[in-house]
């Protein structure tokens, strides 16, 4: 009987070790638009979803963690999980990033007035020199302390670890996510009993289980073969996947 018990308690203790906290959030923009395919990235995991058509996103983590969401045409956004953020939905609002409008030329026709069509089609030299001035600016390369990072600011290393010198790889794993959600299709995961908006989550998951893509990361390329490993990857890992759901 104590044997029992003693097996017994290990397991619960076994099952509030492992349990995973998730967090749940809502992307909108400054309209209160759902902004779809947000890239969520937990900070200290590395861990990347991406928001589905309605804007939400579930990734795991934990109070402490600092999440970071990616969107081209957005400025990107940091936010810091809280106690209150485990048991309640977070909303981040986007704010659109600045573009630059193209430049439109007006010509006007010849009157045949030279003072008129001089005045006309040759600029003003204020203006040409402003121009000479860009062109100038424009052609020289930015200065490294530009482009740095601000004071405080987490830099996201590229790949397995920190990169010294020039990235090489054409890809990095979420390229890879995208074109296997693409190659494979969204049903091949819903047969799975995978909700849509967990397909990169469970990817990402079956990446971090030691499958090796070096060379596709590197070359940009994935071949049938890949494809069919990463397949027989999944069949090994959704049983794992799915234990922590079934357990909650």
């Amino acid at each position: 009987m104590k044997l029992k018990l003693f097996f017994f308690f290990s397991f619960i203790f076994f099952i509030n070790i492992h349990a995973q906290d998730y967090i749940f959030g809502k992307i909108i923009s400054e309209d209160n638009a759902e902004i779809p395919d947000v890239t969520v990235i937990n900070i200290r995991t590395d861990e990347r979803v991406a928001t589905n058509r309605d804007g939400h996103f579930m990734i795991s983590g934990r109070a402490g963690d600092e999440l970071r969401f990616v969107k081209t045409g957005y400025e990107r956004s940091n936010k810091k999980v809280t106690k209150e953020n485990i048991g309640s939905p977070i909303n981040v609002t986007l704010v659109r990033a600045a573009t630059l409008i193209a430049e439109v030329e007006i010509k006007k026709g010849i009157t045949g007035d030279i003072k008129i069509d001089a005045k006309n089609l040759n600029p003003p030299r204020k203006v040409q020199k402003l121009k000479s001035d860009l062109a100038l600016y424009m052609s020289q390369k930015s200065d490294p302390r530009v482009l740095a990072a601000r004071p405080g600011e987490f830099v996201q290393p590229k790949g397995q670890g920190f990169s010294i010198g020039k990235v090489k790889n054409k890809w990095d794993d979420l390229d890879f996510a995208n074109y296997l959600t693409y190659a494979l299709g969204e049903k091949y995961f819903t047969d799975l009993k995978i909700d849509r908006s967990l397909i990169q989550h469970f990817i990402y998951y079956v990446l971090a289980g030691g499958f090796e893509r070096k060379n596709i990361l590197k070359y940009g390329f994935c071949s049938d073969a890949d494809l069919m490993r990463f397949q027989r990857a999944v069949l090994i890992r959704i049983s794992s996947y799915r234990a922590p759901q079934t357990q909650k």
